[in-house]
């Protein structure tokens, strides 16, 4: 058992792309926790897609040995999406190092995770990144940091961690300023679960730090708000190879396997603790983060069905934070409701169950969860809108709407605040960081900010705005169903909610878009954009003629007309009770993101 008083445990927090996963590949050279040859960018992200796109999606720990003193290190997530693995490693250290880019200086989610960390009473140690840059401007970062953060800018840092310049000096300054942990082996065991991951040999290995108490490698434990008691089957700290130890003791991170096959028995956030000696209260532990962003997945082959649901219960082995149930569509058949915490969870989950399952399929278009207030007091919450109630029973219709953090250059303030007011924001605050940069908050609807409003901000400004966002309740809105109808009626795969200044656009774009992906059939077929009973867009794909008096010829003219008269008949019967074959291909071009 290591003494607390050469323990610190401490997360690296900051902005997405401000070199995180660079300074944890930098301090585990300068610790020699990894063998030169065997070292790699990005060496704590272990899946192929985080490599890809260059962050950091799971939140990961490693030990390392700097004078003497062990270092429990987390590299969290940037993204705005995964705020709740920053949250969740927080509640695991007693300080933070806040790493901001030297050549942008304060972006959106500085602030939110500095704050987070505040929150949690951490101990922080501000850190400018990337000084190597030519554009790095140390002075004016320096000067935001202490206006903004308030954090005296003789504490602040200067490292590279490409290069690792200032790297030695950090470690130095997490063992001066970040405390040693508190608590005592003599009190009965607390360890704290905050994180959680799935091997298919192994089971579930959950990531705790021992809070109070000692935990051995054997014995049974329980996991005491779920109830359940459990064998530990291994115990040990990752180097970052997983190294097994006979115990842990206060203040020490590490990880246990106990077999379980199932991450929702011991989830994050879970206080363990001895069977036979249990401790009087669990610890405070996290809230369950709640799904934001919804939409239908459905396999592109309707015998694909069932890989589709066992790949989805794999998947959430790793990845708890995401939800599904079974759903059908008279369009799509049938598939799965899913929710997610952003656009990029959604999309990442997407494109792993794509590449680690060799899944087709299909994604309806996102949407958020309202809440209709129907007559009589009675509230109805849904997020597919084949599921909202009639429009004649509905008195008033809520919308999630979120507290919004942007940050821009002044020469694009208005540019943006147009973005802002196009997608119905309220503005509450504005506030000068800079000369040359300025902090907006918006309250934005939820269902604005999921389709397209990164994009459009970062093409505005050239990619110069940083933008983060919380969770800020429901308000009333004025919104409406548009159903596509296709031949009178309707494809429930393309019905969305708005508003109502958005949907006669909506219904044109539609509209147009599928008159081009649809075939042609032997009779016309009107595709219409309706809100309720009243049609607010129309085009018509019309008829493939077939020429049926070819073989006609010389003769009598009443032959040619007989034969027409019987094609029109036959055309009107046919468009009564005949149907529309939609290529697949269609639903895929219309309902994909950028569209």
């Amino acid at each position: 058992m290591i003494q607390p008083s050469r323990i610190r445990n401490f997360s690296i927090i900051s902005h997405v792309d401000h070199g995180k996963s660079t300074l944890s590949d930098r301090i585990l050279e300068l610790t020699g926790a990894v063998d030169p040859r065997l070292m790699r960018n990005q060496f704590l992200d272990s899946m192929d897609i985080e490599r890809e796109r260059g962050i950091t999606i799971k939140a990961q720990n490693v030990r390392v040995i700097w004078k003497e003193h062990v270092l429990n290190l987390i590299d969290t997530p940037g993204h705005v999406d995964f705020t709740y693995e920053v949250s969740r490693s927080l509640a695991a250290c007693e300080g933070a190092v806040l790493l901001v880019d030297a050549s942008q200086g304060i972006q959106a989610q500085t602030l939110a995770t500095c704050y987070q960390a505040m929150e949690h009473d951490l101990e922080i140690v501000a850190v400018l990144n990337k000084i190597d840059l030519p554009a790095a401007d140390t002075e004016r970062c320096s000067d935001e940091i202490e206006g903004v953060l308030g954090i005296e800018r003789s504490s602040i840092l200067q490292v590279s961690a490409k290069n690792g310049n200032g790297v030695a000096e950090l470690l130095d300054a997490i063992v001066e300023r970040i405390p040693p942990p508190t608590g005592s082996p003599d009190l009965p065991l607390r360890a704290l679960v905050f994180d959680s991951a799935y091997d298919r040999y192994r089971g579930v290995i959950n990531s705790i730090r021992i809070m109070n108490g000692v935990m051995k490698s054997s014995g049974a434990i329980m996991a005491m708000q779920v109830g359940k008691t459990h064998e530990v089957e291994e115990l040990g700290v990752r180097t970052p190879d997983p190294l097994q130890v006979e115990e842990l003791g206060p203040g020490e991170v590490g990880y246990v396997i106990t077999g379980v096959k199932n991450l929702r028995e011991i989830r994050s956030g879970e206080t363990l603790t001895y069977a036979a000696h249990p401790a009087d209260e669990p610890l405070a532990g996290y809230r369950e983060p709640k799904p934001m962003v919804f939409c239908g997945l459905y396999p592109m082959d309707g015998d694909e069905l069932p890989l589709l649901r066992e790949s989805l219960e794999k998947l959430q082995l790793s990845d708890a934070s995401f939800t599904f149930e079974p759903e059908s569509s008279k369009a799509l058949g049938f598939g799965f409701r899913c929710g997610f915490l952003g656009l990029l969870h959604m999309d990442i989950v997407r494109e792993r169950l794509e590449r680690e399952f060799s899944l087709d399929i299909i994604a309806t278009a996102p949407s958020v969860k309202y809440i209709a207030h129907l007559a009589g007091g009675k509230e109805v919450e849904f997020d597919n809108p084949s599921d909202m109630p009639e429009r004649v029973r509905i008195e008033s219709i809520e919308e999630p709407v979120v507290r919004t953090t942007l940050i821009v250059p002044t020469e694009y303030t208005g540019t943006v605040m147009e973005l802002c007011q196009s997608k119905r924001a309220d503005l509450e605050r504005m506030e000068y960081l800079s000369p040359e940069r300025l902090e907006l908050v918006y309250t934005i609807p939820l269902a604005e900010v999921v389709i397209n409003f990164f994009d459009q901000l970062k093409s505005r400004t050239k990619g110069y705005a940083s933008l983060d966002y919380e969770i800020g309740g429901y308000r009333v809105a004025d919104l409406v169903k548009v159903d596509i109808l296709l031949n009178h009626s309707p494809v429930d795969a393309f019905s969305t909610i708005l508003h109502r200044s958005q949907a006669d656009s909506y219904g044109r774009k539609m509209v147009s878009q599928l008159r081009e992906l649809i075939p042609r059939q032997l009779f016309d077929v009107p595709i219409q954009a309706a809100i309720g009973t009243r049609v607010i867009a129309r085009e018509t794909v019309k008829a493939r003629r077939k020429d049926v008096i070819a073989k006609c010829y010389g003769g009598d003219i009443t032959r040619k007309r007989k034969l027409l008269e019987q094609q029109k008949e036959a055309k009107k019967r046919m468009k009564a009770i005949g149907s529309v074959e939609v290529p697949q291909e269609a639903f895929v071009s219309v309902l994909r993101l950028d569209n």
